[in-house]
């Protein structure tokens, strides 16, 4: 049997210690978990992590900003199956919603604010390489509609601040309040990503905004008359 190169090794051993970190941080926290608790998961030594990361913080970095860039690589695959604006956004917020109210990464949200209070840096990078490029995927997408002729209502950048901000928002409460109260339906997500498009004047039937249920409370859709 040929046996594998040393970087294809070495690969394998990142990708591992990366796996067992992350269920780690996740399952017991950052400051709980020892490089030998990763270890001992994910086999290999202690002089592979420090060789490949150089300690736990780099190790950290390494988990948080691979499931975190996530988001970017939704919208990507959800404009490249193809559709109307509508079918589009639907199919991003039901990825955000997945990708966002996942375990492991509102576990991760809670470790990277504590670390965001004693790192500035930290804080920033993970601001830009996150968050950032998720919003900017979304801003491209709304702009390339625009400069294809089709009508919205708001700019680029705003639309695309909206609509993340629905996501962020319940990523944000559900690593505060541990999900107590949490209702992320697919109903619930239907309706709100709904009346967003209605909002931003992008509903397939051209029509005008409806009232949309959110919840308990009925709200009129933009527009309806006060």
């Amino acid at each position: 049997m040929t046996e594998l190169p040393e970087f294809c090794r070495l690969d394998r051993r990142k990708r591992a210690i990366v796996d067992a970190a992350r269920s780690l941080f996740a399952e017991q926290g950052y400051e709980r978990t020892t490089l030998k608790d990763i270890v001992d998961r994910a086999g290999g030594s202690l002089a592979t992590v420090y060789k490949v990361f150089g300690n736990k913080d780099g190790l950290l970095e390494a988990v948080v900003f691979e499931k975190a860039a996530s988001g970017e690589v939704i919208v990507q695959r959800a404009v490249a199956a193809g559709g109307t604006p509508q079918q589009i956004l639907h199919r991003i917020g039901e990825g955000l919603r997945l990708h966002f109210l996942d375990p492991e990464v509102v576990a991760l949200v809670r470790i990277v604010v504590a670390r965001s209070l004693e790192d500035a840096d930290f804080a920033r990078t993970f601001h830009e390489r996150t968050a950032t490029r998720t919003r900017d995927s979304l801003r491209n997408l709304f702009a390339r509609w625009k400069a294809d002729g089709t009508a919205m209502a708001g700019t680029p950048d705003m639309l695309a601040e909206m609509l993340l901000g629905l996501f962020v928002s319940d990523l944000h409460t559900d690593a505060i309040s541990h999900g107590a109260g949490a209702d992320h339906t697919e109903a619930r997500l239907r309706a709100r990503i709904d009346f967003f498009i209605r909002g931003a004047g992008l509903a397939d039937d051209g029509g005008g905004a409806p009232d949309i249920d959110i919840g308990r409370t009925r709200m009129p859709g933009p527009g309806a008359a006060g």
